[in-house]
């Protein structure tokens, strides 16, 4: 898609949904300190279906902005700015996915609320960092808030609810 396409397309839906917020930090945390069940915002579930992204859909980001492709990642507990390193739906790579990362659970959870295409406005999405075969296996973890992940990059996948 055109890049002009891309920036109206972001911008009508930006328009359509002002106010939409970002959470994740009010959410009710599980007995080993792993995030709860939460439901994606209304709307990010209408964002998502204009833009046609639907539970499944994936892709690659890096983790941490601020560390790509360090390997070994140290990650900390609290917000994250990832970045897309492929396509998903219309965002190109070099979007940037913001969301909140908690580390005391036996994985690494992530949970992304917002994108930020290149060229336009942030819109509402949810989105989970994740392997195949489940979440993101901590390697170690020197002290509470932290985790260290054998990879900086990882998939990740639309989705209509956190679970």
């Amino acid at each position: 898609m055109c890049s002009t396409k891309a920036t109206a397309l972001t911008a009508l839906v930006a328009a359509a949904l002002l106010g939409f917020g970002c959470t994740g930090s009010g959410v009710s945390l599980r007995a080993d300190g792993s995030p709860g069940p939460e439901d994606c915002p209304k709307k990010a579930l209408e964002a998502m279906r204009i833009l046609q992204l639907r539970p499944g859909d994936s892709s690659r980001a890096e983790i941490d902005a601020n560390q790509s492709r360090q390997e070994p990642l140290t990650v900390y507990e609290g917000p994250v700015e990832s970045f897309l390193t492929a396509e998903l739906g219309f965002f190109v790579a070099g979007t940037r996915l913001y969301g909140r990362i908690w580390t005391r659970g036996p994985n690494v959870v992530i949970r992304y609320y917002e994108a930020r295409p290149l060229e336009g406005e942030t819109v509402p999405i949810c989105a989970v960092a994740r392997l195949s075969y489940g979440g993101l296996r901590k390697q170690s973890s020197p002290s509470p808030g932290i985790a260290v992940l054998e990879f900086s990059n990882t998939p990740i996948y639309i989705v209509d609810s956190f679970r």
